[in-house]
């Protein structure tokens, strides 16, 4: 008889391993929506070199991940989280690349019980607060930390008026209103305002419009490539005044096509975008410089890349919020996408590339004001203005 319940006990606790170690084997599925074709591939390539930084475990557990293609279109960005859920049995979601490829997603990650992370800057995406953006997150920069800084320079610059050039989409009229409020906010006139799109081959007519106003400065709201247009014309035509454009141009595929015509050019961008001229004991130069080295060594020297950092960063946010979720759930249900969105909310100071990100309810951006600063392009280089 002892023998017998031995040899149960033994079995008991053979099979309690077993149990164990599927659990602690199970895997942690990933679905990253990027825009790498199309007129975001600029913003969503460099992502995917960043994605190829993560590691391959998450708290013990394998991560699976499966990257999609949205070519810049918000109906394949729909499509493609029904996709990563219902196929690909999805955990979490990062991306889209764009404000109107995120903002196709939300209504479908929030119908799937789905967390998604954007990576665009769109305010939209999150705001205002309601039961669809509550599986929302954002780690683009919100547009007010790039125009109050803007406009904080033309006033310190003894400038009173500006026009606004900016994308006929959902990112371009988010730039748009915050510019109009932080100028008004703070002195500055806006003096006219002209649209254009990421498709358009020329922007004559609005520069020209633009510059008959005879603004102090300009201020160009536009996303990857499409800012140079812009940039170029306005160059061309012997513009004087400062010409402002934002973290959602800063990479080299934006100098590369804008040339000599972006020199002198003023941006707001990430901080890690200068790390080397961050001052000492800058909170951001280490994380910066240590991101900046990992990327550059695996996707050649000046290849940083403000977009990249921040799908880094999207993976040790989802580590930070997995280490919680864990110890109550385990991976590859609803339950679980449930409890990690409940965890992504209560994000505190988790410390990435960018800035010490803190989510809440009624906050899912997490970001403030230090995470961006104003530089300037000099001899084909982003230089750090102040």
């Amino acid at each position: 008889m002892k023998r017998i319940l031995h040899c149960i006990s033994s079995l008991l606790i053979a099979c309690m391993g077993l149990l164990a170690s599927s659990a602690s084997s199970a895997e942690i599925r990933i679905g990253v929506v990027l825009s790498l074709t199309g007129p975001g591939a600029s913003v969503g390539l460099p992502e995917q070199n960043a994605v190829t930084l993560w590691p391959a475990e998450m708290v013990g557990h394998k991560v699976v991940v499966t990257v999609v293609n949205d070519a810049s279109d918000p109906s394949a960005a729909a499509r493609s989280v029904s996709r990563l859920v219902n196929e690909d049995k999805v955990d979490v979601i990062v991306g889209s690349s764009l404000t109107p490829t995120s903002l196709a997603m939300v209504p479908v990650a929030a119908q799937l019980h789905i967390p998604m992370i954007s990576l665009a800057g769109g305010g939209a995406i999150v705001e205002p607060m309601d039961e669809r953006r509550r599986w929302a997150f954002r780690l683009g920069v919100p547009e007010r930390f790039s125009t109050d800084l803007i406009a904080e320079d033309v006033k310190r610059h003894k400038g009173s008026t500006i026009a606004i050039m900016a994308l006929a989409s959902a990112y371009g009229d988010g730039y748009l209103k915050s510019m109009e409020t932080s100028a008004a906010s703070r002195g500055v006139k806006v003096v006219g305002v002209e649209r254009f799109n990421v498709t358009d081959q020329s922007v004559t007519a609005q520069i020209a419009k633009l510059m008959l106003l005879n603004p102090d400065a300009i201020f160009v709201g536009a996303a990857g490539t499409s800012g140079t247009l812009p940039q170029i014309e306005l160059t061309s035509r012997r513009y004087a005044g400062r010409v402002y454009q934002t973290s959602g141009v800063a990479n080299g595929d934006f100098l590369r096509v804008a040339g000599k015509s972006a020199e002198g050019m003023f941006i707001t961008v990430l901080p890690l975008m200068v790390a080397e001229q961050l001052k000492e004991g800058d909170p951001l130069r280490m994380p910066s410089q240590e991101f900046v080295r990992a990327y550059e060594t695996l996707h050649g020297a000046g290849t940083r890349s403000g977009f990249g950092a921040s799908a880094f960063d999207s993976y040790r946010l989802i580590e930070n919020a997995a280490r919680m979720t864990l110890r109550k759930v385990q991976p590859g249900t609803e339950a679980f996408r449930v409890a990690l969105r409940d965890a992504l909310e209560q994000t505190r100071d988790v410390p990435t590339t960018t800035l010490n990100f803190a989510f809440s309810e009624a906050n899912h951006t997490g970001l403030d004001q230090r995470s961006q600063v104003l530089a300037v392009v000099k001899g084909g280089k982003w230089r750090l203005a102040n």
